[in-house]
């Protein structure tokens, strides 16, 4: 039996030159976001708990709570919405194909009947209103010649809906049935949000003309806008306004988040800049903002999340951070009382972990190059990626010290440490295997087959090299010569992974046709068969630290988990572990797997064999 500890979110999708717009439910603390096909939901207050929805066949742009918060409308890249319950987990009640294009944002009426969805379409089909029990249009909505970005719903009576987009237009519509009465002008360039006050007497727009305009809600008359002196120097990306309608938030290109007071005749006058911490650089350009409850959340372009207090802006705010790209490594540090999880993404990014924490730091690799494997003993880290270099980064407690880089002169396939002598390292290539010592290359062997993976024995006397053509080619290890030992024939496909197990008794190799077999290494005879329970490749696999038990991650989104001394049927199945395939398992513990993949989420999985 598998159970689920704990999730690692991804944070948001984010892209430049847009904003992107995140939502909360404010009975429970609840908020949104959308990364490839999930939508993340977490909580302001125990930001842990993760929960997410993975049911969109293409990649979700926005999602919102319904406004009794029973309901979740999401939308995607395609033009559908899918309308699900928050409860019992997630029980579809409808879906409906609503534009032609992208859906850039959706809002529920306040009576929770209807939703509006503004994006992207053929001819003018850029907004649409629908009753969100039959689909039925509640209005035509003209006017706009480009992708609409933003639309709201007055959320009081008479309702109203506004949108605004790339054409500079903000439109205003009566209804239901919604109809066009008027638009405005005054903005000169992409109006990228608009929001109405809670208490529907006022709404407002931003846009990348780095202005803010605000609007009496009924008539939609151009009344004020926010104070020029004190204007953003950047884009203006979203806004939020408070839970009393006194106040708004904004955010911006300048790396900076606004806080307004509006006045009753339509002013806005500042009254707290917030500059989130950052390196100060593009990653740190602020795209998203809610203001929820007593929270003010932050979002910037490289996904890191910031929560504030708005009753103590001055207190440090909470940082939620996390992969926005595919987790392709996983390594565990077994010093300290704390077993730290490093995990290393599509992106160049390496994230720190702890149990019952979450994150706990990003090291910092000094490039953002995109990293394909990484491997790490207690004093070091060790990555590729697809720039033919080596990257050992020696860890002093908490920091990364300098790197030293090595450049191998062909990309690097795999990658493996000497964990008790981690001086020495193997890399596969194309045509055969490097051996590292340090930053020198003691040798750089071809081997006549084409290498698809390999594994270096802890003391560093022994390794083992998969090809393409499913053997297992065991080689001697004598300082900088490969001696071959024995050719092992199992698999019937290419070799994906190899792993010795902590006390080096035994190894285990996995293929891109299946199959996973544990090995005996003295006798070199299969210890384990049988192991054929996947439906995809595999791509990950690793030992528990007590040499029992065996867990490979595949493609097919699966991870199982195999007991040495029992038969392969015996096993335990983590079904959906990560949308979209499973690439790193490691065991934190003896009872304790994580997985990371495609979806960019880490979770922890407590197993209890059968």
């Amino acid at each position: 039996m598998a159970k689920l500890i704990e999730t690692y979110a991804c944070v948001p999708s984010t892209e430049r030159g847009r904003g992107i717009l995140i939502s909360g439910d404010p009975k429970t603390n609840a908020f949104m976001y959308c990364n490839g096909r999930s939508v993340i939901i977490r909580y302001l207050d125990r930001p842990l708990d993760v929960e997410v929805y993975a049911e969109h066949a293409y990649q979700t742009t926005v999602a919102r709570f319904s406004p009794n918060g029973e309901w979740i409308a999401s939308a995607d890249v395609s033009g559908t919405i899918r309308i699900y319950g928050t409860h019992n987990g997630f029980v579809l009640k409808n879906e409906f194909r609503v534009l032609s294009g992208r859906i850039d944002d959706i809002q529920w009426s306040a009576d929770g009947m209807r939703i509006v969805a503004s994006g992207d379409g053929k001819g003018k089909s850029f907004v649409r209103a629908f009753m969100w029990d039959s689909g039925s249009n509640v209005g035509e909505f003209d006017g706009h010649s480009r992708r609409v970005l933003s639309c709201a719903f007055k959320p009081t009576r008479p309702f109203r809906i506004v949108s605004c987009g790339e054409d500079f237009l903000v439109n205003f519509y009566e209804g239901p049935p919604f109809k066009f009465k008027q638009s405005h002008r005054d903005h000169s360039n992409f109006v990228n949000c608009v929001r109405f006050s809670p208490d529907g007497n006022k709404f407002i727009t931003v846009s990348s003309d780095k202005r803010g305009l605000l609007y009496d809600g009924k008539t939609a008359e151009v009344k004020g806008e926010l104070s020029k002196e004190d204007a953003h120097t950047g884009s203006i990306y979203a806004v939020s306004w408070s839970p009393d309608s006194k106040q708004v938030l904004t955010v911006s290109a300048d790396k900076t988040a606004k806080i307004w007071t509006i006045s009753d005749d339509f002013n806005g006058t500042l009254s707290k800049t917030l500059t989130c911490p950052g390196s100060g650089g593009v990653e740190d350009m602020l795209v998203g903002c809610l203001w929820q409850n007593d929270y003010i959340v932050t979002v910037s372009l490289g996904g890191t999340i910031y929560l504030y207090s708005a009753s103590d802006l001055d207190k440090d705010p909470t940082i939620l951070c996390g992969h926005m790209k595919n987790v392709n490594s996983l390594a565990v540090l077994t010093k300290g009382p704390e077993k730290a999880i490093l995990s290393s993404s599509y992106d160049g990014l390496i994230f720190k972990w702890l149990r019952g924490f979450g994150y706990n730091g990003k090291l910092e690799r000094g490039d953002k190059n995109q990293i394909k494997c990484l491997a790490a003993v207690d004093e070091e880290i060790m990555s590729s990626g697809f720039d033919n270099k080596i990257w050992r980064i020696p860890l002093n407690g908490e920091e990364c010290s300098e790197a030293d880089i090595i450049d191998i002169g062909s990309q690097p396939k795999d990658l493996s440490l000497a964990i008790n002598n981690h001086e020495l390292a193997l890399i596969s290539i194309e045509t055969g295997v490097v051996l590292l010592k340090g930053t020198q290359v003691l040798a750089s062997v071809e081997l006549g087959f084409t290498v698809s993976a390999c594994a270096i024995s802890p003391d560093g006397d022994e390794a083992i090299v998969g090809g393409q053509d499913g053997k297992l080619h065991m080689y001697s290890v004598k300082g900088d010569t490969l001696s071959e030992e024995a050719v092992l024939e199992k698999h019937r496909g290419a070799i994906t992974v190899i792993r010795y197990s902590p006390d080096v008794s035994m190894f285990a190799s996995a293929d891109a046709n299946r199959e996973a077999v544990v090995w005996d290494r003295a006798s070199r005879e299969v210890k384990l068969k049988n192991m054929l329970y996947h439906t995809a490749r595999i791509n990950s696999l690793a030992w528990s630290p007590d040499n029992k038990m065996v867990a490979t991650g595949s493609l097919d989104t699966c991870v199982i988990v195999y007991e040495i001394d029992k038969p392969a049927s015996s096993r335990t199945t983590v079904k959906g572990a990560n949308l979209g395939g499973v690439y790193s398992v490691a065991f934190v513990d003896e009872k304790t797997v994580i997985s990371s993949g495609e979806d960019a989420c880490i979770r922890l999985w407590e197993i209890t064999p059968q």
